[in-house]
């Protein structure tokens, strides 16, 4: 008979409710804690969740003294860091929430907690689970374009932000960069094969967040909206990497992977003033590359499906519990984009270019 694994959900916001739902088709786990340091919310969930055999606690690090087999952290950005390290230590398996952390040293620790502790460590990015970004990533990898040297990735909403904990760097950390940033450099290192960042060069503002014109909570907004960079890498590839909440455009264009031999034009799936990042699904893919010294454009045909990209992440968690795998994103991986988003934030505070510094753990 298979093991029923126990799991416990640190943080209580919709995000938790999506990683329920997902754990609750499964009949193999079975949610026994839920902790919230709102007073009264862990239980409030419980109940609307109709989690019968569940705990709530205001203190996450007694949700961790039950016997649980892995935690999902759904906690505010700032929290990522340290509830993650406490579950490592306290011996439980982590799937946390993007983005990893709101710092590169934060980001460091959990990752050392994780190995120190031979418990798995990995990172809620399901558009990884999209056929169509394994295509993507299959396409960059085959050597079909040559020598990859240049990207070009990232997204813009037209108007697209967000309210609540995430416009508040004591809550997020970060604004774009840390919501729907981290979506599009997953998907273009991952594809890459998560290359070693060496410096960055940035700028961030946040013109539309502060303008109670375009947020009806601009007195609070503190962090950026918009944000652009250049990334250089170990192996001679440059990245041209550019986000937005939003802006007076309909796009700020596709990703691009140039290669010495063909080029990919990814458009993404979607429509309206909230789409246009790379928190969904793919909607193009196309090749350039000549054919008899003829230029040529090759769509390439992409895989229709119905799979439920959120659900196929704690899934992978789940099974890499019970089947002793490897983490399926793993912390060690997306540490390089946490390295990235904070070198952002340092260079466009500092208005020059910084160096990236990635300890071998």
């Amino acid at each position: 008979m298979s093991k029923t694994l126990k799991i416990g959900i640190i943080g209580s916001g919709g995000i938790a409710a999506a990683h329920v739902n997902a754990y609750k088709t499964r009949d193999d786990v079975e949610i026994v804690a839920v902790a919230d340091v709102v007073p009264g919310k862990a239980a409030e969930f419980i109940d609307r969740m109709g989690l019968t055999s569940a705990k709530p606690y205001e203190d996450h690090r007694k949700l961790l003294e039950e016997d649980l087999d892995g935690v999902s952290v759904c906690t505010p950005n700032v929290a990522h860091h340290q509830t993650s390290v406490d579950a490592l230590n306290a011996g439980k398996n982590v799937l946390v929430e993007k983005p990893m952390s709101v710092t590169l040293e934060q980001a460091i620790e959990m990752v050392e907690a994780s190995k120190r502790n031979n418990k798995m460590l990995t990172v809620g990015f399901q558009p990884r689970y999209d056929p169509n970004m394994v295509l993507l990533k299959n396409l960059v990898q085959s050597g079909e374009l040559g020598k990859v040297y240049y990207v070009q990735t990232g997204g813009g909403r037209r108007r697209g932000m967000p309210g609540g904990t995430f416009i508040r760097k004591d809550l997020a950390g970060a604004g774009a960069l840390a919501d729907i940033g981290c979506y599009s450099l997953d998907m273009a290192l991952n594809a890459l094969g998560y290359p070693k960042p060496l410096t960055v060069s940035a700028y961030s503002s946040n013109h539309f967040g502060t303008n109670p014109l375009y947020h009806p909570q601009a007195d609070q907004f503190d962090v950026e909206d918009f944000g652009v960079a250049m990334v250089r890498f170990e192996n001679d590839v440059v990245l041209n990497f550019k986000i937005s909440w939003a802006m007076h455009m309909d796009s700020l264009g596709p990703t691009l992977f140039l290669g010495t031999d063909a080029g990919l034009k990814v458009l993404p799936a979607g429509q309206g003033p909230w789409s246009g990042v790379w928190d969904g699904r793919v909607g193009s893919i196309t090749m350039f590359h000549d054919i008899q010294g003829h230029h040529t454009e090759s769509p390439i045909p992409l895989q229709e499906h119905r799979v439920n990209l959120f659900h196929e992440k704690v899934y992978a968690f789940i099974d890499a519990i019970k089947e002793g795998k490897p983490a399926p994103i793993p912390g060690e991986q997306i540490l390089r984009n946490q390295a990235i988003i904070d070198g952002i934030l340092r260079s466009a505070a500092l208005r020059r270019e910084v160096d990236i510094e990635i300890p071998n753990i």
